[in-house]
């Protein structure tokens, strides 16, 4: 059986605290509050009595999922604190994220049949949840199971905030409790960076906010540019705006690599580097190995890859005319006297070409990293030879699908023409070593 929720009103729950925290005789304390610890007071309330606070970054991602996968008010939550449907959908988010925790955080189920409530919930003077949403979802379950089991889930312990905090203050304290080792891991790292940019919208710095959430500046700046470069992708790439759900499990790596790959460059030259990135991203079951050890492709290698993927494709890379002319654009900073690579993304990107371009970069961006890896050693060349000849030889037409033929001939076409560019420059460095004697002769 699931708890029901059923909202009372603001005014009702207003009232019901105050007179529980007039005839309070016991109190708890809160750390970092307005400069200075202080103690609260203690009340005992109906499980039912609470709301839970919808500006949780705990649960941002998941209540953007829910927003996009449903179709919902971009506000829906924010909006909906006081509403029963919104308060059922939060309610149905916290089950989902308390059940699906790491491995590593004790299983607040298991804790509160065995030990009963250890802490009292932090809640404002109107009844919203600040810390203990999660304890409280789980403790309305357990009461709905079995009432008469746990019987004293029926009223919970809660530590009052004063009348006047305001919302600022309550997002202080959330970043104070995630500063904690212990708590930290409950966050996955978009909620995390969410709460970054909540702090850095009230015009703090990375170094005050690193100082707040006890972390290094460099680490707070990276999440931040981290968690622009996925909505980026969300939005501009992939077209799920707030799906956050498809960027949430392994996808932080590359989006703090990428905002950091592509500094240096130019805002086209960042257009195609991310278009690489993400492409990775989406085709990483092709890759062999994970998605950082390709970061050079989109990084400091990232011109050659596109020229290896232009010359490949047949795609003219020019000086853009005009700024209007260009179809597809998510730059930050734009700059118009570079060149225009909007032919080189369009291919990545359009459903009728990305198939094939996608294979041609991958190709591509071994092939450079590679290359750079020949520059410091000698035998690479040699090597990377010997995995091509061992690829082909294994290779087994019989159990190819009639309609791989005509892409491999394709594919068997250019493997002709690099094997005879290859041949080529190689008895040119030959004929240059018979007339000009190195010292390794």
């Amino acid at each position: 059986m699931t708890f029901e929720i059923n909202v009372k009103p603001r005014s009702e729950r207003e009232a019901t605290i105050k007179k529980g925290v007039a005839a309070s005789k016991i109190t708890s304390s809160l750390d970092d509050f307005r400069g200075d610890r202080i103690e609260l007071p203690e009340v005992k309330l109906d499980v039912g009595l609470l709301v839970y606070r919808m500006a949780n970054c705990r649960t941002y991602s998941e209540q953007q999922n829910t927003i996009a996968k449903k179709g919902l008010d971009p506000a829906f939550f924010i909006k909906g604190q006081d509403v029963t449907t919104v308060q059922s959908e939060q309610h149905a988010i916290l089950r989902r994220i308390t059940k699906t925790a790491k491995a590593s955080i004790a299983n607040i189920d298991e804790v509160l049949e065995v030990e009963g409530q250890r802490e009292p919930l932090l809640i404002t003077s109107t009844g919203v949840v600040v810390n203990g949403n999660r304890r409280l979802s789980a403790i309305r379950e357990l009461y709905a199971q079995d009432e008469a089991k746990f019987t004293s889930f029926a009223y919970v312990r809660c530590a009052v905030l004063p009348s006047d905090t305001t919302a600022d203050e309550i997002d202080d304290i959330e970043a104070a409790l995630q500063a904690r080792p212990q708590t930290k891991l409950d966050y996955d790292w978009i909620g995390d960076a969410q709460l970054i940019r909540r702090q850095i919208d009230k015009s703090r710095s990375f170094d005050q906010v690193a100082l707040q959430l006890r972390r290094k500046p460099a680490d707070i700046k990276n999440l931040f540019q981290a968690l622009t470069e996925a909505e980026l992708y969300l939005g501009e790439w992939v077209g799920k705006p707030g799906q956050y759900g498809l960027v949430s499990e392994d996808a932080e790596q590359l989006f703090n690599d990428l905002s950091k790959s592509i500094s240096g460059y130019d805002g086209q030259m960042q257009n195609a580097s991310r278009a690489i990135a993400w492409s990775l991203f989406e085709n990483r079951d092709k890759l062999a190995g994970r998605v950082y050890g390709y970061n050079a492709a989109f990084g400091k290698l990232a011109p050659q890859v596109i020229a290896l993927v232009s010359e490949e494709l047949g795609l003219e890379l020019s000086e853009p005319e005009d700024d209007d002319d260009i179809e597809f654009d998510f730059s930050i900073d734009e700059d118009s006297a570079v060149t225009d690579y909007s032919s080189f993304v369009s291919a990545l990107k359009d459903e009728e070409t990305k198939d094939d371009a996608v294979d041609v970069l991958i190709d591509a961006c071994i092939t450079t990293i590679e290359r750079e890896k020949g520059k410091k050693n000698k035998n690479a060349a040699l090597k990377t030879l010997g995995q091509v000849h061992s690829k082909l030889a294994a290779i087994d037409v019989s159990t190819a699908g009639v309609a791989t033929y005509s892409p491999m001939l394709k594919q068997i076409s250019s493997i002709k023409d690099i094997l005879e560019k290859l041949d080529t420059n190689i008895e040119a460095a030959l004929a240059a070593q018979g007339s000009k004697p190195t010292s390794e002769q």
